[in-house]
């Protein structure tokens, strides 16, 4: 069901979207990651849930309609109040300029997401209301079905995870390069094995770049 609903929601967007206003960075190689040129992501979301009256960021996600966002089902938790921020490059000013906060209407987890062996890790946000598209708020572009990035593709990783293991919290946004590794390689056994499903994504692999923090 979650498929057909991303399918059908899609039709009407594919072809205005994966165009940022401000162009990213793509020519550093800087160990660990980077800090993002501001609103240079604009289809890159902070979910945010509500603990002792103040807004924490748990997640990215990804605007793929004025109205729906992609994210991790492991982010979802049935007993928490969920917030979207959009439009956002630092997490620590509130009111910055070209961002806006909209309230969620649904979240719809994958019916097979699987927590013990991390399968189907994905959920649909409805947003309580369309947000209006701008400069600093862009969709993104889904993958045909079916298709395959070849090995070494280069591929970003954006977000305001932690800038190293155990390390502090990012305020700014980042984003760090993951070439794409091939399904062959990536289920050897000194990789994941077959931890690893054709229905993944293989990137990175360097070991210093990561998007598990």
């Amino acid at each position: 069901m979650l498929g057909v609903t991303v399918f059908t929601v899609l039709l009407a967007y594919t072809s205005s979207c994966g165009v940022p206003i401000f162009q990213p960075n793509l020519s550093a190689r800087v160990v660990g990651g980077e800090n993002a040129v501001p609103h240079s992501w604009p289809w890159q979301i902070s979910l945010q849930y509500l603990k002792n009256g103040v807004w924490r960021h748990t997640c990215g996600g990804t605007l793929i309609t004025p109205s729906h966002v992609l994210t991790a089902a492991h982010c979802i938790s049935n007993t928490l109040t969920y917030r979207v921020a959009l439009g956002k490059n630092n997490l620590e000013v509130e009111n910055e300029e070209g961002s806006v906060f909209m309230g969620v209407d649904t979240i719809f987890v994958h019916e097979k997401w699987n927590s013990f062996l991390v399968r189907n890790d994905i959920a649909l946000i409805k947003l309580a209301e369309p947000v209006e598209l701008s400069d600093t708020i862009q969709l993104a572009c889904l993958p045909e079905e079916g298709s395959l990035l070849p090995q070494g593709y280069p591929c970003y990783v954006t977000g305001w995870g932690r800038l190293w293991t155990n390390g502090p919290i990012a305020d700014e946004l980042q984003q760090g390069l993951q070439p794409v590794v091939d399904h062959a390689t990536c289920s050897q056994r000194d990789w994941w094995g077959n931890n690893v499903k054709d229905t993944m994504v293989c990137a990175g692999g360097d070991g210093v770049i990561s998007a598990c923090n």
